[in-house]
Protein backbone atom coordinates (compact mmCIF):
# COMPACT_ATOMS: atom_id res chain seq x y z
CA UNK A 1 0.00 0.00 0.00
CA UNK A 2 2.85 2.39 0.88
CA UNK A 3 4.49 1.70 -2.47
CA UNK A 4 1.25 2.37 -4.32
CA UNK A 5 0.81 5.63 -2.41
CA UNK A 6 4.34 6.73 -3.34
CA UNK A 7 3.67 5.85 -6.97
CA UNK A 8 0.49 7.95 -6.97
CA UNK A 9 2.31 10.81 -5.23
CA UNK A 10 5.04 10.72 -7.79
CA UNK A 11 2.55 10.63 -10.62
CA UNK A 12 0.76 13.64 -9.20
CA UNK A 13 3.58 15.82 -10.42
CA UNK A 14 2.41 15.29 -14.01
CA UNK A 15 -1.02 16.86 -13.35
CA UNK A 16 -1.93 20.55 -13.29
CA UNK A 17 -3.25 22.10 -10.03
CA UNK A 18 -6.75 22.24 -11.55
CA UNK A 19 -6.63 18.54 -12.47
CA UNK A 20 -5.38 17.66 -9.00
CA UNK A 21 -8.18 19.65 -7.36
CA UNK A 22 -10.75 17.93 -9.56
CA UNK A 23 -9.35 14.49 -8.75
CA UNK A 24 -9.32 15.25 -5.04
CA UNK A 25 -12.91 16.49 -5.28
CA UNK A 26 -14.03 13.31 -7.00
CA UNK A 27 -12.14 11.23 -4.44
CA UNK A 28 -13.81 13.15 -1.59
CA UNK A 29 -17.26 12.64 -3.08
CA UNK A 30 -16.62 8.95 -3.59
CA UNK A 31 -15.39 8.65 -0.01
CA UNK A 32 -18.52 10.40 1.27
CA UNK A 33 -20.69 8.16 -0.89
CA UNK A 34 -19.02 4.99 0.40
CA UNK A 35 -19.20 6.23 4.00
CA UNK A 36 -22.92 7.01 3.59
CA UNK A 37 -23.60 3.55 2.10
CA UNK A 38 -21.68 1.84 4.91
CA UNK A 39 -23.45 3.89 7.60
CA UNK A 40 -26.79 2.99 6.03
CA UNK A 41 -26.03 -0.71 5.93
CA UNK A 42 -24.33 -0.79 9.32
CA UNK A 43 -25.97 1.88 11.54
CA UNK A 44 -24.57 0.33 14.70
CA UNK A 45 -26.72 1.04 17.73
CA UNK A 46 -28.68 3.78 15.97
CA UNK A 47 -32.04 3.16 14.27
CA UNK A 48 -31.79 1.61 10.79
CA UNK A 49 -31.45 3.98 7.85
CA UNK A 50 -34.28 4.35 5.34
CA UNK A 51 -32.90 6.28 2.41
CA UNK A 52 -32.26 4.44 -0.85
CA UNK A 53 -29.95 6.53 -3.04
CA UNK A 54 -27.40 8.21 -0.75
CA UNK A 55 -27.78 11.97 -0.18
CA UNK A 56 -30.89 12.40 -2.36
CA UNK A 57 -33.00 9.37 -1.38
CA UNK A 58 -34.31 10.86 1.85
CA UNK A 59 -35.31 14.12 0.20
CA UNK A 60 -37.05 12.19 -2.57
CA UNK A 61 -38.97 10.14 -0.01
CA UNK A 62 -40.16 13.30 1.74
CA UNK A 63 -41.14 14.75 -1.62
CA UNK A 64 -43.36 11.70 -2.15
CA UNK A 65 -45.28 12.61 1.01
CA UNK A 66 -44.72 11.80 4.69
CA UNK A 67 -47.59 9.28 4.82
CA UNK A 68 -46.16 7.13 2.04
CA UNK A 69 -42.69 7.46 3.59
CA UNK A 70 -43.99 6.19 6.93
CA UNK A 71 -45.93 3.34 5.31
CA UNK A 72 -42.84 2.08 3.53
CA UNK A 73 -40.44 2.72 6.40
CA UNK A 74 -42.67 1.10 9.02
CA UNK A 75 -43.38 -1.94 6.83
CA UNK A 76 -39.67 -2.45 6.17
CA UNK A 77 -38.00 -1.39 9.42
CA UNK A 78 -40.63 -1.21 12.17
CA UNK A 79 -41.23 1.35 14.94
CA UNK A 80 -37.99 3.35 14.62
CA UNK A 81 -36.00 4.36 11.55
CA UNK A 82 -33.96 7.32 10.33
CA UNK A 83 -34.30 9.20 7.06
CA UNK A 84 -31.23 11.31 6.16
CA UNK A 85 -32.21 14.61 4.54
CA UNK A 86 -29.15 16.43 3.20
CA UNK A 87 -26.97 17.00 6.30
CA UNK A 88 -29.77 16.28 8.80
CA UNK A 89 -31.21 13.07 10.22
CA UNK A 90 -34.95 12.73 10.75
CA UNK A 91 -35.73 9.81 13.07
CA UNK A 92 -39.31 8.52 13.08
CA UNK A 93 -40.73 7.02 16.27
CA UNK A 94 -44.04 5.33 15.50
CA UNK A 95 -46.43 3.84 18.03
CA UNK A 96 -46.75 3.79 21.84
CA UNK A 97 -43.77 1.49 22.45
CA UNK A 98 -41.26 4.10 21.28
CA UNK A 99 -43.30 7.25 22.06
CA UNK A 100 -42.99 7.79 25.87
CA UNK A 101 -39.74 9.74 25.99
CA UNK A 102 -40.79 11.86 23.00
CA UNK A 103 -43.82 13.14 24.91
CA UNK A 104 -42.47 13.11 28.47
CA UNK A 105 -39.01 14.61 27.95
CA UNK A 106 -38.15 18.09 29.20
CA UNK A 107 -37.20 20.87 26.79
CA UNK A 108 -33.61 20.48 27.94
CA UNK A 109 -33.73 16.90 26.61
CA UNK A 110 -35.92 17.29 23.52
CA UNK A 111 -36.45 20.81 22.28
CA UNK A 112 -39.25 22.34 20.21
CA UNK A 113 -37.47 25.58 19.39
CA UNK A 114 -35.07 24.25 16.75
CA UNK A 115 -37.85 22.59 14.74
CA UNK A 116 -40.67 25.12 15.21
CA UNK A 117 -38.86 28.44 14.98
CA UNK A 118 -40.11 28.77 11.40
CA UNK A 119 -43.25 30.15 13.08
CA UNK A 120 -41.44 33.28 14.28
CA UNK A 121 -42.32 35.43 11.22
CA UNK A 122 -45.98 34.45 11.64
CA UNK A 123 -46.35 34.84 15.40
CA UNK A 124 -43.85 37.68 15.68
CA UNK A 125 -40.75 38.43 17.70
CA UNK A 126 -40.68 38.02 21.46
CA UNK A 127 -43.24 35.24 21.79
CA UNK A 128 -43.38 31.43 21.90
CA UNK A 129 -40.48 30.12 19.79
CA UNK A 130 -38.55 33.40 19.80
CA UNK A 131 -37.98 33.47 23.57
CA UNK A 132 -36.05 31.42 26.10
CA UNK A 133 -37.73 28.51 27.86
CA UNK A 134 -38.49 30.41 31.09
CA UNK A 135 -40.28 33.16 29.21
CA UNK A 136 -42.15 30.68 27.06
CA UNK A 137 -43.31 28.84 30.17
CA UNK A 138 -44.71 32.12 31.52
CA UNK A 139 -46.47 32.81 28.22
CA UNK A 140 -48.02 29.36 28.21
CA UNK A 141 -49.22 30.10 31.74
CA UNK A 142 -51.17 33.03 30.31
CA UNK A 143 -52.89 30.61 27.93
CA UNK A 144 -53.66 28.19 30.74
CA UNK A 145 -55.17 30.85 32.97
CA UNK A 146 -57.30 32.20 30.11
CA UNK A 147 -58.72 28.69 29.57
CA UNK A 148 -59.52 27.72 33.17
CA UNK A 149 -62.89 26.17 33.95
CA UNK A 150 -64.48 29.38 35.18
CA UNK A 151 -63.33 31.17 32.03
CA UNK A 152 -64.50 28.37 29.73
CA UNK A 153 -67.98 28.48 31.25
CA UNK A 154 -68.25 32.12 30.16
CA UNK A 155 -67.21 31.33 26.59
CA UNK A 156 -69.95 28.71 26.02
CA UNK A 157 -72.85 31.20 25.60
CA UNK A 158 -70.76 32.96 22.94
CA UNK A 159 -70.15 29.66 21.10
CA UNK A 160 -73.88 28.92 21.14
CA UNK A 161 -74.92 32.43 20.08
CA UNK A 162 -72.55 32.41 17.09
CA UNK A 163 -73.71 28.92 16.02
CA UNK A 164 -77.41 29.76 16.30
CA UNK A 165 -76.92 32.97 14.36
CA UNK A 166 -74.90 31.22 11.64
CA UNK A 167 -77.32 28.35 11.10
CA UNK A 168 -80.36 30.62 11.16
CA UNK A 169 -79.20 31.74 7.70
CA UNK A 170 -79.33 28.22 6.24
CA UNK A 171 -82.33 27.36 4.05
CA UNK A 172 -84.93 24.70 4.83
CA UNK A 173 -82.68 22.24 3.01
CA UNK A 174 -79.48 22.40 1.07
CA UNK A 175 -76.10 20.87 0.25
CA UNK A 176 -72.89 22.05 1.91
CA UNK A 177 -69.23 21.22 2.34
CA UNK A 178 -68.68 20.98 6.09
CA UNK A 179 -65.04 21.99 5.93
CA UNK A 180 -65.94 25.32 4.31
CA UNK A 181 -68.89 25.93 6.63
CA UNK A 182 -66.96 25.25 9.81
CA UNK A 183 -64.00 27.33 8.66
CA UNK A 184 -66.34 30.34 8.53
CA UNK A 185 -68.23 29.57 11.73
CA UNK A 186 -65.19 28.79 13.87
CA UNK A 187 -63.53 31.98 12.64
CA UNK A 188 -66.54 33.88 14.01
CA UNK A 189 -66.49 32.10 17.37
CA UNK A 190 -62.72 32.56 17.61
CA UNK A 191 -63.06 36.27 16.89
CA UNK A 192 -65.69 36.57 19.63
CA UNK A 193 -63.96 34.58 22.37
CA UNK A 194 -60.27 34.99 21.55
CA UNK A 195 -59.69 38.19 19.60
CA UNK A 196 -62.34 40.27 21.32
CA UNK A 197 -65.72 41.93 20.87
CA UNK A 198 -64.22 44.90 19.02
CA UNK A 199 -62.70 42.65 16.37
CA UNK A 200 -65.88 40.57 15.98
CA UNK A 201 -68.26 43.52 15.74
CA UNK A 202 -66.23 46.21 13.98
CA UNK A 203 -63.11 44.82 12.33
CA UNK A 204 -63.85 41.18 11.52
CA UNK A 205 -63.63 41.36 7.72
CA UNK A 206 -60.39 43.34 7.76
CA UNK A 207 -58.79 41.07 10.37
CA UNK A 208 -60.05 37.94 8.59
CA UNK A 209 -58.37 39.07 5.35
CA UNK A 210 -55.10 39.73 7.15
CA UNK A 211 -55.27 36.38 8.94
CA UNK A 212 -55.86 34.69 5.57
CA UNK A 213 -52.68 36.24 4.17
CA UNK A 214 -50.82 35.26 7.34
CA UNK A 215 -52.10 31.70 7.06
CA UNK A 216 -51.36 31.56 3.33
CA UNK A 217 -47.75 32.42 4.08
CA UNK A 218 -47.34 29.14 5.97
CA UNK A 219 -46.22 26.88 3.13
CA UNK A 220 -44.27 23.59 3.31
CA UNK A 221 -41.19 25.44 2.05
CA UNK A 222 -41.60 27.85 4.99
CA UNK A 223 -40.59 25.07 7.38
CA UNK A 224 -37.10 25.02 5.89
CA UNK A 225 -36.82 28.58 4.52
CA UNK A 226 -39.16 30.85 6.51
CA UNK A 227 -37.49 34.04 5.26
CA UNK A 228 -37.29 33.15 1.57
CA UNK A 229 -38.39 36.28 -0.36
CA UNK A 230 -41.49 34.74 -1.95
CA UNK A 231 -44.70 36.66 -2.68
CA UNK A 232 -46.47 34.56 -0.01
CA UNK A 233 -43.91 35.49 2.62
CA UNK A 234 -44.05 39.15 1.64
CA UNK A 235 -47.84 39.22 2.10
CA UNK A 236 -47.42 37.28 5.37
CA UNK A 237 -45.07 39.92 6.75
CA UNK A 238 -47.34 42.76 5.64
CA UNK A 239 -50.32 41.02 7.26
CA UNK A 240 -48.47 40.53 10.54
CA UNK A 241 -47.57 44.23 10.61
CA UNK A 242 -51.17 45.17 9.81
CA UNK A 243 -52.52 43.00 12.61
CA UNK A 244 -50.05 44.57 15.00
CA UNK A 245 -51.36 48.04 14.19
CA UNK A 246 -55.02 47.01 14.60
CA UNK A 247 -54.52 45.21 17.90
CA UNK A 248 -52.35 47.98 19.30
CA UNK A 249 -55.33 50.37 19.06
CA UNK A 250 -57.75 47.83 20.56
CA UNK A 251 -55.38 47.01 23.44
CA UNK A 252 -54.74 50.68 24.19
CA UNK A 253 -58.49 51.32 24.36
CA UNK A 254 -59.03 48.26 26.57
CA UNK A 255 -56.37 49.34 29.03
CA UNK A 256 -57.74 52.88 29.17
CA UNK A 257 -61.23 51.60 29.93
CA UNK A 258 -62.53 50.31 33.25
CA UNK A 259 -64.82 47.82 31.48
CA UNK A 260 -63.72 44.17 31.44
CA UNK A 261 -64.64 41.84 28.58
CA UNK A 262 -65.12 38.06 28.74
CA UNK A 263 -62.47 36.96 26.24
CA UNK A 264 -58.86 35.82 25.99
CA UNK A 265 -57.74 39.26 24.81
CA UNK A 266 -58.80 40.71 28.16
CA UNK A 267 -56.87 38.02 30.01
CA UNK A 268 -53.72 38.91 28.08
CA UNK A 269 -54.25 42.64 28.63
CA UNK A 270 -54.41 42.08 32.41
CA UNK A 271 -51.65 39.46 32.64
CA UNK A 272 -48.23 40.09 34.13
CA UNK A 273 -45.02 38.07 34.05
CA UNK A 274 -44.13 36.56 37.42
CA UNK A 275 -40.62 35.13 37.23
CA UNK A 276 -39.17 36.96 34.21
CA UNK A 277 -39.22 40.41 32.57
CA UNK A 278 -39.41 42.19 35.91
CA UNK A 279 -43.06 41.37 36.48
CA UNK A 280 -44.23 43.76 33.76
CA UNK A 281 -47.39 43.63 31.66
CA UNK A 282 -47.28 42.18 28.17
CA UNK A 283 -46.51 44.64 25.39
CA UNK A 284 -49.05 45.25 22.65
CA UNK A 285 -46.96 43.31 20.16
CA UNK A 286 -46.56 40.37 22.56
CA UNK A 287 -50.34 40.23 23.03
CA UNK A 288 -50.84 40.30 19.26
CA UNK A 289 -48.33 37.48 18.81
CA UNK A 290 -49.88 35.33 21.52
CA UNK A 291 -53.37 35.87 20.09
CA UNK A 292 -52.13 34.80 16.65
CA UNK A 293 -50.45 31.74 18.18
CA UNK A 294 -53.55 30.62 20.09
CA UNK A 295 -55.72 31.31 17.04
CA UNK A 296 -53.51 29.23 14.75
CA UNK A 297 -53.37 26.44 17.33
CA UNK A 298 -57.12 26.40 17.88
CA UNK A 299 -59.04 27.62 14.86
CA UNK A 300 -57.81 25.04 12.35
CA UNK A 301 -58.03 22.24 14.89
CA UNK A 302 -61.62 23.05 15.86
CA UNK A 303 -62.94 23.67 12.36
CA UNK A 304 -61.33 20.57 10.87
CA UNK A 305 -62.32 18.32 13.79
CA UNK A 306 -65.89 19.63 13.57
CA UNK A 307 -65.96 18.66 9.89
CA UNK A 308 -64.44 15.20 10.43
CA UNK A 309 -66.89 14.55 13.28
CA UNK A 310 -69.78 15.40 10.99
CA UNK A 311 -68.61 13.31 8.06
CA UNK A 312 -67.84 10.23 10.15
CA UNK A 313 -70.90 10.56 12.39
CA UNK A 314 -73.42 11.13 9.58
CA UNK A 315 -71.89 8.37 7.45
CA UNK A 316 -72.55 5.94 10.29
CA UNK A 317 -76.32 6.36 9.79
CA UNK A 318 -76.28 3.43 7.37
CA UNK A 319 -75.58 1.08 10.30
CA UNK A 320 -79.10 1.50 11.62
CA UNK A 321 -80.73 2.88 14.78
CA UNK A 322 -77.75 2.03 17.02
CA UNK A 323 -75.26 3.98 14.93
CA UNK A 324 -73.09 6.73 16.49
CA UNK A 325 -75.21 9.32 14.68
CA UNK A 326 -78.51 8.04 16.06
CA UNK A 327 -76.96 7.71 19.51
CA UNK A 328 -75.89 11.37 19.40
CA UNK A 329 -79.41 12.45 18.33
CA UNK A 330 -80.98 10.35 21.10
CA UNK A 331 -78.64 11.95 23.61
CA UNK A 332 -79.76 15.42 22.51
CA UNK A 333 -83.39 14.36 22.96
CA UNK A 334 -82.65 13.15 26.48
CA UNK A 335 -80.80 16.37 27.32
CA UNK A 336 -83.70 18.44 25.97
CA UNK A 337 -86.15 16.48 28.10
CA UNK A 338 -84.01 17.03 31.20
CA UNK A 339 -82.83 20.63 30.70
CA UNK A 340 -85.06 22.13 28.06
CA UNK A 341 -83.31 24.24 25.42
CA UNK A 342 -80.48 25.32 27.74
CA UNK A 343 -76.94 24.93 26.39
CA UNK A 344 -74.33 25.85 28.96
CA UNK A 345 -71.09 24.51 30.38
CA UNK A 346 -72.77 22.01 32.71
CA UNK A 347 -75.22 20.75 30.08
CA UNK A 348 -72.42 20.21 27.56
CA UNK A 349 -70.56 18.27 30.25
CA UNK A 350 -73.36 15.66 30.28
CA UNK A 351 -73.00 14.91 26.55
CA UNK A 352 -70.78 11.83 26.82
CA UNK A 353 -71.95 10.32 23.52
CA UNK A 354 -71.20 13.44 21.52
CA UNK A 355 -67.86 13.76 23.30
CA UNK A 356 -66.93 10.18 22.33
CA UNK A 357 -67.96 10.84 18.73
CA UNK A 358 -65.61 13.83 18.60
CA UNK A 359 -62.86 11.85 20.32
CA UNK A 360 -63.13 9.06 17.76
CA UNK A 361 -63.03 11.54 14.89
CA UNK A 362 -59.84 12.92 16.41
CA UNK A 363 -58.40 9.42 16.67
CA UNK A 364 -58.96 8.80 12.99
CA UNK A 365 -58.04 12.31 11.87
CA UNK A 366 -55.63 14.18 14.15
CA UNK A 367 -54.98 17.65 12.67
CA UNK A 368 -51.16 17.42 12.61
CA UNK A 369 -49.55 14.65 10.59
CA UNK A 370 -46.17 15.11 12.27
CA UNK A 371 -45.01 16.52 15.60
CA UNK A 372 -41.30 17.08 15.98
CA UNK A 373 -38.51 17.61 18.49
CA UNK A 374 -34.76 18.27 18.37
CA UNK A 375 -32.55 15.87 20.36
CA UNK A 376 -30.34 17.73 22.86
CA UNK A 377 -29.57 14.74 25.08
CA UNK A 378 -29.16 11.16 23.80
CA UNK A 379 -31.61 8.46 24.85
CA UNK A 380 -32.66 4.95 23.87
CA UNK A 381 -35.92 3.34 22.73
CA UNK A 382 -37.06 -0.26 22.64
CA UNK A 383 -39.40 -1.18 19.81
CA UNK A 384 -42.41 -3.48 19.88
CA UNK A 385 -40.09 -6.10 18.34
CA UNK A 386 -37.77 -5.83 21.35
CA UNK A 387 -34.94 -4.04 19.55
CA UNK A 388 -33.15 -1.25 21.41
CA UNK A 389 -31.75 1.75 19.54
CA UNK A 390 -29.74 4.75 20.73
CA UNK A 391 -30.93 8.14 19.49
CA UNK A 392 -28.00 10.60 19.12
CA UNK A 393 -27.82 14.31 19.81
CA UNK A 394 -28.72 16.38 16.74
CA UNK A 395 -31.41 14.10 15.33
CA UNK A 396 -34.78 15.60 14.51
CA UNK A 397 -37.49 13.35 15.94
CA UNK A 398 -40.82 12.92 14.19
CA UNK A 399 -43.90 11.24 15.64
CA UNK A 400 -47.20 10.85 13.80
CA UNK A 401 -50.45 10.59 15.77
CA UNK A 402 -52.28 9.91 12.49
CA UNK A 403 -50.14 6.95 11.53
CA UNK A 404 -49.92 5.53 15.06
CA UNK A 405 -53.71 5.67 15.46
CA UNK A 406 -54.10 3.50 12.37
CA UNK A 407 -51.95 0.65 13.68
CA UNK A 408 -54.10 -2.48 14.25
CA UNK A 409 -51.74 -3.41 17.09
CA UNK A 410 -52.93 -0.28 18.92
CA UNK A 411 -56.60 0.04 17.91
CA UNK A 412 -58.82 -2.79 16.71
CA UNK A 413 -60.18 -2.20 13.19
CA UNK A 414 -58.63 1.26 13.19
CA UNK A 415 -60.28 2.39 9.94
CA UNK A 416 -63.77 1.88 11.44
CA UNK A 417 -65.48 4.82 13.17
CA UNK A 418 -66.39 3.28 16.51
CA UNK A 419 -66.64 5.68 19.49
CA UNK A 420 -67.48 2.77 21.84
CA UNK A 421 -63.83 1.66 21.68
CA UNK A 422 -63.08 4.20 24.44
CA UNK A 423 -65.66 2.77 26.86
CA UNK A 424 -65.17 -0.05 29.42
CA UNK A 425 -64.31 -2.83 29.12
CA UNK A 426 -62.47 -2.07 25.86
CA UNK A 427 -60.75 1.26 26.67
CA UNK A 428 -58.32 0.74 23.80
CA UNK A 429 -56.79 4.16 24.33
CA UNK A 430 -55.53 3.08 27.76
CA UNK A 431 -53.87 -0.20 26.75
CA UNK A 432 -50.48 1.57 26.68
CA UNK A 433 -49.48 5.13 27.56
CA UNK A 434 -49.60 7.48 24.59
CA UNK A 435 -51.77 5.17 22.51
CA UNK A 436 -54.21 8.04 21.96
CA UNK A 437 -52.78 11.39 20.85
CA UNK A 438 -55.75 13.30 19.49
CA UNK A 439 -54.56 16.49 21.20
CA UNK A 440 -50.97 15.40 21.66
CA UNK A 441 -49.75 14.16 25.02
CA UNK A 442 -47.25 14.54 27.83
CA UNK A 443 -45.58 17.87 28.57
CA UNK A 444 -46.79 19.52 25.39
CA UNK A 445 -50.36 18.26 25.21
CA UNK A 446 -52.69 20.90 23.78
CA UNK A 447 -53.69 23.26 26.60
CA UNK A 448 -56.74 24.32 24.59
CA UNK A 449 -58.33 20.89 24.23
CA UNK A 450 -61.15 21.60 26.71
CA UNK A 451 -61.87 24.84 24.86
CA UNK A 452 -61.99 22.89 21.57
CA UNK A 453 -64.30 20.17 22.91
CA UNK A 454 -66.73 22.76 24.28
CA UNK A 455 -66.65 24.70 21.03
CA UNK A 456 -67.29 21.64 18.87
CA UNK A 457 -69.95 20.24 21.21
CA UNK A 458 -71.74 23.59 21.23
CA UNK A 459 -71.79 23.72 17.44
CA UNK A 460 -72.93 20.13 16.94
CA UNK A 461 -75.56 20.38 19.66
CA UNK A 462 -77.15 23.30 17.80
CA UNK A 463 -76.93 21.37 14.52
CA UNK A 464 -78.37 18.10 15.80
CA UNK A 465 -81.26 19.92 17.45
CA UNK A 466 -82.20 21.80 14.29
CA UNK A 467 -81.23 19.64 11.30
CA UNK A 468 -81.08 16.12 9.98
CA UNK A 469 -78.15 15.18 7.76
CA UNK A 470 -77.38 12.78 4.93
CA UNK A 471 -74.07 12.10 3.22
CA UNK A 472 -74.15 12.45 -0.57
CA UNK A 473 -70.53 11.35 -0.96
CA UNK A 474 -68.34 8.82 0.85
CA UNK A 475 -66.30 10.03 3.81
CA UNK A 476 -63.66 12.21 2.14
CA UNK A 477 -59.99 11.33 2.02
CA UNK A 478 -57.53 13.36 4.11
CA UNK A 479 -55.76 16.17 2.30
CA UNK A 480 -52.14 15.38 3.10
CA UNK A 481 -50.93 18.32 0.98
CA UNK A 482 -52.08 20.74 3.68
CA UNK A 483 -50.11 21.77 6.76
CA UNK A 484 -53.15 20.83 8.87
CA UNK A 485 -54.79 17.59 7.70
CA UNK A 486 -58.37 18.38 6.80
CA UNK A 487 -60.86 16.52 4.60
CA UNK A 488 -60.98 16.88 0.86
CA UNK A 489 -64.27 18.33 -0.53
CA UNK A 490 -67.40 16.28 0.16
CA UNK A 491 -71.14 17.00 0.00
CA UNK A 492 -73.62 16.60 2.81
CA UNK A 493 -77.34 17.37 2.67
CA UNK A 494 -79.11 19.09 5.54
CA UNK A 495 -82.84 19.30 6.19
CA UNK A 496 -84.23 21.65 8.79
CA UNK A 497 -86.30 20.09 11.57
CA UNK A 498 -86.83 20.79 15.26
CA UNK A 499 -85.72 17.97 17.53
CA UNK A 500 -88.40 17.07 20.08
CA UNK A 501 -87.67 15.89 23.59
Amino acid sequence: MAQELLTLTGAAGSFSPFQLAAMLGVFALLSMFVARVLSSKFPGSKPPIFEGTPFVGGLMKFAGGPWRLMEEGYAKLGDAFTVPVAHKRVTFLIGPDVAPHFFKATDEELSQTEVYNFNVPTFGKGVVYDVDQKTRTEQFRFFTEALKKDRLAKYVPQFVAEAESYFSRWDESGVVDLKEEFARLVALTAARTLLGREIREQLFDEVADLLHDLDDGMRPISVFFPYLPTSYHKKRDQARAGLGRIFAKVIQARRASSKKEEDVLQQFCDARYQNVCGGRQLTEDEITGLLIAVLFAGQHTSSITSAWTGYEMVSSKTRGPKSPYHAAVAEQQAILKKHGSALNFDVLGEMETLHLNIQEALRMHPPLLLVMRYVKQPFSVTTSQGKTYNIPVGDILAASPNFAHMLPTVFKDPAVYEPARFLPPREEDKAKPFSYLGFGGGRHACIGQNFAYLQIKSIWSVMLRNFDFEMLDPVPAPDYDSMVIGPKPARIRYTRRKLAA
